[in-house]
């Protein structure tokens, strides 16, 4: 599970990445990076 949360937020990030320099999509893109933090966060809590 733990591999599976890292991969999500690694591609979530990439994704914020992108829409930031990319493309305009406003506050979706920021959702991203709060949604990728919050899965590496969880993903930290957890081992510890």
């Amino acid at each position: 599970m733990r591999g599976l949360l890292y991969i999500i937020a690694v591609i979530l990030i990439i994704g914020w990445a992108l829409g930031v320099f990319v493309y305009s999509a406003g506050s979706l893109i920021h959702v991203l990076l709060v949604i990728a933090i919050i899965a590496l966060l969880l993903g930290v809590i957890r081992r510890a």
